[in-house]
């Protein structure tokens, strides 16, 4: 009975200040988003629920980072607390081992974890999916105030790419444009002008450029030999369906790593491996059939193709889930309209055969064999240098996208088990310096996330380049404080008394202590 109410107790303790770091931290990270982003928002004239929409659903990806540094902020917080008040000597003066105080925070922690880890594989994709659809709406309208000097512009949703050295957004007035035109896919368009106006056509759908002095360069791939010139004195340009008013219409953009969960990433992966394989067949077929026609051998057999590749029971899980809400919605949508739906066919039945459809057409008979064989047999065949290098570069860009969305998959399961490390090494730390106070809660907890993120960063960094292993570069910050962190704890628990200095200025004196010991023997 003693030991549990220990427990609460502790949990207790760590409640308020992990909701308090956690509002903290979102909020001051919030306002950095809010402070990059609401000029821009603002220029273009949105509605304040639109705006407001934005920094909401920028929230998901703010608490997925700011979740892990709570959990730390608050094991710092309330541990050192507890040692400075010497209630975990009266806690080990009762029989309790630092194992038995840090169970409930470790278990704290695990739940941490895969609530972490619930949120970051399912809400974060779908909140970051509909914020990146949100953005590009937004980039739709009003090109006029998105534009940036001095910089080459997209106009969307044209093949257009602008530059101007002068841009004023109130006249809409342009000096030194210069425009790329890369709609048509027979050639390319180039177009210099002295200066320009810009402004919205009757309407307000489509956008309206006049451009004043200037040149149009022109190339058609068909003749690359052929290059056209041509001068203006006014050019009249017209940008259809640019809107002025917010449309959204983006919804079903194609998502990225950031935007999928780690069952749609390991599809990805899996779809790679396939690809790897038949890159590697279609090499070894090559190398395979230049043999044979060198040494004039038979053609060989049909090569088996890749192997199928299952993911694994927890995706299945999310998926046999998804079917049966979505059974038991046809269910009901079908008691609504009094239709059932047809039943499944079971796989290779071709009993039914679509109306109109053509007939089967009859196999081919086979080709004779050679009477004779030629006097002058021609030289053989071998594969062109393109088509092995293209058997090569698809099993690079198989790899390369492979490892990218591995990255995203195991950054998922580090950022969340990250909070069991944290757990590790904020108890060794506060434990092992008791009067560290606010400064090692700042400090201690700043410094860890600091060295967290920089490596997480670097290895992502690497890992995207196929210099390092992605299960490496992920989990490598996770086992270093793990490891920390349990050296900590043991290095504690041998302890017998925990109501010693241990601040930092105790550290310092003991590192130095230890460096200049050497030097006092060498000189005794």
């Amino acid at each position: 009975m003693a030991v549990r109410l220990i427990r609460r107790y502790i949990l207790r303790q760590l409640t308020g200040p992990f909701l308090f770091a956690l509002a903290g931290l979102t909020g001051f990270m919030l306002l950095n988003q809010v402070a990059r982003r609401f000029g821009a928002l603002v220029g273009k004239g949105l509605d304040w629920t639109v705006i407001a929409e934005v920094f909401g659903l920028s929230v998901p990806f703010i608490v997925a980072m700011t979740l892990p540094m709570a959990v730390l902020v608050a094991v710092l917080y309330t541990f050192s607390h507890l040692a400075a008040d010497n209630e975990v000597t009266a806690m080990r003066a009762g029989g309790l081992s630092v194992q038995q105080i840090l169970a409930p925070v470790a278990i704290w922690g695990v739940l941490m974890a895969v609530f972490n880890f619930g949120f970051v594989d399912q809400v974060l994709p779908r909140s970051n999916a509909r914020l990146r659809a949100l953005l590009v709406d937004i980039g739709r309208k009003k090109p006029t105030f998105e534009l940036r000097e001095q910089v080459i512009n997209e106009v969307p949703p044209s093949q257009y790419f602008l530059r101007a050295g002068r841009i004023d957004p109130g006249s809409g007035r342009l000096r030194d444009v210069v425009i790329y035109d890369v709609s048509d896919p027979r050639g390319r368009r180039i177009i210099y002008a002295d200066s320009g106006l810009m402004g919205y056509a009757p309407g307000q759908t489509d956008l309206s450029l006049v451009l004043y002095d200037g040149t149009v360069h022109e190339l058609k791939s068909a003749d690359p030999g052929e290059f056209r010139l041509t001068y203006f004195r006014t050019n009249h340009i017209r940008v259809k369906d640019v809107f002025d008013q917010l449309e959204r219409n983006s919804a079903n953009a194609t998502r990225g790593d950031r935007e999928m969960s780690t069952c749609e990433m390991l599809g990805q992966v899996n779809s790679a491996a396939e690809q790897r394989e038949q890159a590697e067949i279609t090499g070894a077929r090559l190398l395979d059939q230049d043999l044979r026609n060198l040494l004039r051998l038979p053609a060989p057999g049909v090569a088996a193709p890749p192997a199928t590749r299952h993911l694994p029971r927890y995706c299945g899980w999310l998926a046999s889930l998804r079917t049966r809400r979505k059974g038991t919605a046809d269910s009901a949508r079908t008691a609504q309209t009094g239709a059932r739906p047809a039943p499944p066919r079971p796989p290779g039945d071709r009993s039914t055969v679509e109306l109109g459809a053509p007939a089967p057409a009859p196999a081919a008979p086979a080709p004779a064999p050679a009477q004779a064989a030629r006097p002058n047999p021609p030289p053989p065949a071998l594969a062109s240098w393109s088509e092995i290098t293209s058997a090569n570069d698809r099993r690079l860009e198989a790899d390369r996208r492979a490892d990218r969305y591995m990255v995203e998959v195991h950054k998922k399961w580090s950022i969340s088990a990250a909070c069991i490390s944290f757990v590790l090494i904020g108890v060794a730390l506060a434990l092992r310096f008791p009067r560290g106070g606010m400064g090692l809660v700042v400090g201690g907890g700043f410094g860890v996330f600091a060295i967290f993120y920089v490596f997480l960063t670097a290895g992502e960094a690497l890992s995207d380049r196929g210099l390092v292993s992605p299960a490496l570069s992920m989990w490598g910050p996770n086992a270093l404080f793990t490891v920390f962190g349990v050296i900590g704890l043991a290095l504690v628990n041998r302890e017998a008394r925990t109501t010693r200095g241990g601040d930092f200025q105790e550290f310092l004196e003991g590192i130095r202590a230890r460096v200049r010991r050497p030097a006092r023997a060498r000189r005794a």
